[in-house]
């Protein structure tokens, strides 16, 4: 599920300007495929649902029975680790008052681990190759 407006190369405040873009993905508790096409379309919503609460913007969210994937942009004075551990913690509580089936099948939703990858629009070499141009400037 991707959202509407894809021009997001730079956000900007009041003191700054950044493109900071993460992949994070989580998965079930012992990798148990619970999560159903009708919990999956509600869990994209929560995802979407708290976006302003926890200061983040959804780039692109696609979950699997067992898993989910998650394209966001978080302000650099925002912990990456902080927000995914909100969000994992506000779908789990409300998913599993939602569906009661989620509670009778695992003893918590989430694991406790997660993957997280910053993704940039250039690679290090051309950043190397821009800084380094720099002091001919």
């Amino acid at each position: 599920m991707k959202i509407a407006n894809d021009d997001h190369k730079y956000i900007s405040t009041g003191t700054t300007v950044y493109a900071c873009e993460y992949h994070i993905i989580w998965c079930t508790k012992y990798r148990r495929s619970v999560l159903s096409p009708e919990i999956q379309e509600r869990l994209k919503a929560l995802i979407f649902q708290q976006q302003d609460a926890y200061r983040y913007i959804v780039r692109e969210v696609e979950s699997m029975p067992d898993h989910i994937h998650l394209l966001a942009s978080i302000p650099p004075e925002v912990s990456v680790t902080s927000v995914i551990g909100k969000i994992k913690g506000y779908t789990a509580k409300t998913l599993r008052n939602e569906f009661p089936t989620l509670r009778r099948r695992l003893p918590c939703l989430w694991t406790r681990s997660k993957f997280v990858a910053s993704a940039g629009t250039v690679t290090l070499e051309v950043l190397e190759q821009y800084i380094e141009a720099q002091k001919g400037v």
